[in-house]
């Protein structure tokens, strides 16, 4: 409840327009949640983003576009052991579904 909050708090000092939520979580269903909730609004409408609708463009750190952007050392030291044990694939349909949503 608190990330929600301290997130709510950015997109209104500084809008939308220059922000991409890079999501990290090896437990894709729980990824897919938080994603929901940074762009359509908090699903279980208990936290401060339920009902708030912030459209955050949204990426896995798995992603291949996002990998692409971190050093391969940086990468390999923080996703390299995810990136093993997680279908790559899987989490970027996911996620590119959950973007072309917000279209």
């Amino acid at each position: 409840m608190e990330s929600q909050s301290q997130i709510k708090k950015l997109v209104d000092e500084r809008g939308k327009d220059d922000l991409v939520v890079v999501l990290g979580a090896s437990d894709i269903e729980g990824a897919e949640i938080a994603a929901e909730t940074l762009t359509v609004g908090d699903p279980s409408f208990a936290g401060p983003l339920a009902g708030v609708s912030l459209g955050l463009p949204i990426y896995h750190i798995l992603e291949p576009e996002v990998k692409a952007e971190i050093p391969e050392d940086v990468y390999e030291e923080s996703a390299g052991i995810v990136s093993m044990i997680v279908d790559t694939d899987e989490v970027a349909q996911k996620f590119k579904a959950i973007r072309e949503n917000l279209a």
